[in-house]
């Protein structure tokens, strides 16, 4: 009987580029670990991230 091994898929982590396992059995994927994960969500909560907006803001004096 031949055991076939499954090739785990290769991703870099957002944070520090290390080469991480994309699978389940990552709890952290994408990212490599916790703390790349926690610092991810710390640079969410600063607001380091940001949508651009797409529309200009209204210059309130311009209303009246």
């Amino acid at each position: 009987m031949q055991q076939t091994t499954k090739k785990v898929k290769q991703v870099p982590c957002p944070n520090c580029k290390a080469l991480s396992d994309f699978s389940p059995e990552n709890a952290y994927r994408p990212f490599c670990s916790a703390r790349c994960q926690m610092i991810d969500l710390g640079d969410w909560a600063n607001e380091t991230y940001r949508i651009p907006e797409k529309t200009p803001a209204i210059d309130l004096d311009d209303l009246n």
